[in-house]
């Protein structure tokens, strides 16, 4: 969800993984050269959603990437899909209150420019928890530990299950 600390999250996790780090978002606004409201006004969101799957799409057949997708990236089945074959989908899970209190003053997110933001997050949220949980490899709450600290206890999680994988090839092999 927006304001789960995707991008802070990633990038710190890229980091200590060493690997490169995108956030699909900014990669399309690159892109474009405008901003996602911008986006949303002269496409609505039908064409944002269609340009985060051609993005998806590119930056999945990069190697040794850490990814940070938009909140609605899992609307679409074939993103869900894509995201679960390409790598280990962590969902960084935090409450309707965290997000809101993270998201209320980011004049940004084009889905909360509503009367009653705090309620299109709920909405949001509800709609979304379900893919979220769908699609993710691992879940791990956000709301309450540090960037820093959740990104270290991923970093970790993720080279651990690297080893498995490690162990069952050599197995296998050997």
């Amino acid at each position: 969800m927006m304001g789960a600390g995707k991008t802070t999250i990633g990038k710190l996790l890229a980091h200590f993984l060493d690997k490169t780090f995108f956030d699909s978002d900014r990669e399309i606004q690159k892109r474009t050269g405008v901003n996602i409201p911008v986006i949303f006004e002269i496409e609505g969101e039908t064409g944002f959603r269609k340009r985060e799957t051609e993005m998806l799409t590119e930056l999945l057949k990069s190697e040794n990437i850490v990814l940070a997708t938009g909140g609605g990236a899992v609307l679409s089945i074939e993103n869900r899909e894509m995201l679960k074959r390409s790598g280990t989908v962590i969902y960084l899970r935090a409450t309707v209150d965290d997000l809101w209190r993270r998201t209320r003053q980011d004049k940004n997110r084009p889905l909360l420019q509503t009367s009653d933001p705090r309620r299109k997050l709920a909405e949001l949220y509800a709609q979304r928890d379900p893919l979220y949980r769908e699609t993710a490899h691992i879940i791990v709450e956000s709301g309450k530990r540090s960037a820093r600290h959740l990104a270290q206890l991923l970093a970790q999680q993720l080279a651990c299950s690297d080893l498995i994988v490690d162990e069952k090839q050599i197995s296998q092999t050997g």
